[in-house]
């Protein structure tokens, strides 16, 4: 099964219809709810993510363009809760290759700058905030169905990628190296103008 999903992803990621001259307008919504019960309490995780990009397709197989995502997480575990406000503010770079009218399959690369907010808030106290900034770089394959006109939906799978976090007051220094290919599933609209 495995198998089969990782093939549906890459032929998924490499989809996309692209038209020379033209603007793609596109993005994805993503939401994802998590609990786990540790035998001592639960914690409850809610993610919510808005990502869109604009781009030019100078070419039949390439566009350039900007993008960004908006996200925020919910962590509450009844004793504390931890919220997280997430930016992105990037660029990415779009190959794309047709399969026939309907299908097309296309990667993305992505770089740029990020910030994070945490707020933390627990028992008596326990209250704090904190501040990060950092960079991202990240290529997500995908597939791109063509509805209609150049309107389509866009699928993907996971993907590769590495981001830094310095946070503010003395903080860590974190950066992270992720393959997630199987792990995650988006779906997006795209439309060329």
């Amino acid at each position: 099964m495995k198998k089969i999903l990782v093939m549906a992803a890459l032929a998924i990621c490499s989809f996309a219809n692209a038209q020379k001259g033209t603007i793609l307008v596109g993005g994805n919504i993503g939401y994802s709810s998590e609990t786990v019960d540790y035998g001592v309490g639960e914690t409850k995780t809610n993610q919510f993510s808005f990502s869109p990009k604009v781009g030019y397709q100078f070419h039949e197989n390439w566009t350039v363009g900007g993008e960004f995502t908006v996200s925020s997480a919910n962590d509450d575990n009844g004793a504390r809760e931890i919220k997280d406000n997430d930016f992105k503010l990037g660029a990415f770079v779009r190959y794309s290759v047709p399969l026939n009218q309907t299908f097309s399959v296309f990667a993305d690369m992505g770089l740029g700058l990020q910030n994070k907010k945490r707020t933390i808030d627990g028992p008596g106290n326990d209250y704090s905030k904190s501040k990060a900034d950092g960079m991202y770089v990240g290529v997500t394959p995908a597939l791109f169905i063509n509805m209609k006109k150049g309107f389509g939906l866009n699928f993907s799978i996971g993907g590769l990628g590495y981001d830094t976090y310095s946070y503010d007051n003395n903080g860590p220094d974190v950066s992270n190296f992720y393959f997630n290919f199987g792990q995650t599933f988006n779906i997006g609209v795209s439309k060329n103008f």
